[in-house]
């Protein structure tokens, strides 16, 4: 029991350290992102956006996972169930829209230079940031009302800190097939459409990007997308395997983070003698 306990308390931990870590290293970005001149340009706005819904996407279950760890119990009541269920996904539906509208944001940046700066203006960032979140818990709302429609004839609480459609329709007793099938088809569109927005995007970015003669102007653009797509890679990569769900909601929101302030700190080096090896090697087309 007494190792039990030790395990307990060194999860808590540890898992509560990651929790922390996240919270402020995405405070940091959104504070130099608005504090620092230089940033405030389209790619480093979303990267701000993307740093501010991680905060909430985090606290939709560590703390949960947290509380349990104290109480030693690890149950959920459904009404919890739902409504975690619903603002969970919703903010991964909008993470997904948003790394979709970074991506176009790459492409215009790389394949349409001279005329980015007046395509991707600050009402269209803001227009497409917005729509990113109104689309994200839009595209879950019919199917957490479906769910929350149903009726349980056993035990109302799941022995799980993190809730998917899943478990709560396998405490269910009414008919589960029409609103599984719809959450599924909800889910899906949204992970598919955002993945292809991207992946057509990269498409053309590579495209562009095979044309230039010069290893050193490969470099360049190269620099821009490196960090989106790496942000990409670890998200898409983490929902391929949903189930490592401690990964999914806690490590995730904690590496975005540490990748956007080395890309924030690269663009606010001063630009002398000492830097412009690296600004010259990591450069990128938003300054």
């Amino acid at each position: 029991m007494e190792k039990a306990d030790q395990t307990t308390v060194l999860l808590f931990v540890f898992i509560l350290s990651i929790y922390m870590l996240s919270l402020m290293g995405n405070f940091l970005i959104i504070v130099i992102v608005l504090a620092e001149l230089l940033l405030h340009t389209p790619m480093y706005f979303f990267l701000g956006k993307n740093s501010f819904l991680d905060i909430w996407y985090t606290s939709v279950t560590v703390p949960k996972l947290l509380a349990n760890f104290l109480s030693r119990s690890i149950a959920i009541t459904v009404n919890e169930c739902v409504t975690q269920y619903y603002f969970f996904l919703s903010l991964g539906a909008t993470e997904c829209f948003l790394l979709a509208v970074m991506a176009f944001d790459c492409y215009l940046a790389i394949c349409s230079p001279l005329r980015y700066t007046t395509i991707m203006n600050h009402r269209l960032c803001f227009h497409l940031s917005a729509s990113s979140w109104v689309g994200g818990f839009l595209s879950l709302l019919l199917p957490t009302i479906l769910i929350s429609q149903l009726s349980f004839c056993g035990p109302q609480k799941i022995n799980h800190f993190f809730c998917d459609s899943d478990p709560i329709f396998k405490l269910s007793c009414s008919d589960i097939y029409l609103k599984e099938a719809i959450a599924y088809i909800c889910s899906s569109v949204v992970i598919l459409s955002s993945f292809l927005i991207i992946r057509s995007s990269y498409i053309n970015i590579i495209a562009n990007i095979v044309k230039l003669t010069s290893a050193k102007a490969w470099k360049k653009p190269f620099s821009t997308c490196a960090s989106h797509l790496t942000v990409v890679t670890i998200y898409y990569g983490t929902i391929i395997f949903t189930y490592v769900s401690v990964f999914y909601c806690v490590i995730t929101p904690l590496l975005n983070p540490l990748i956007c302030e080395k890309m924030a700190i690269r663009k606010i080096l001063p630009f002398n003698s000492k830097y412009q090896k690296i600004l010259e090697m990591g450069g990128n087309v938003y300054r």
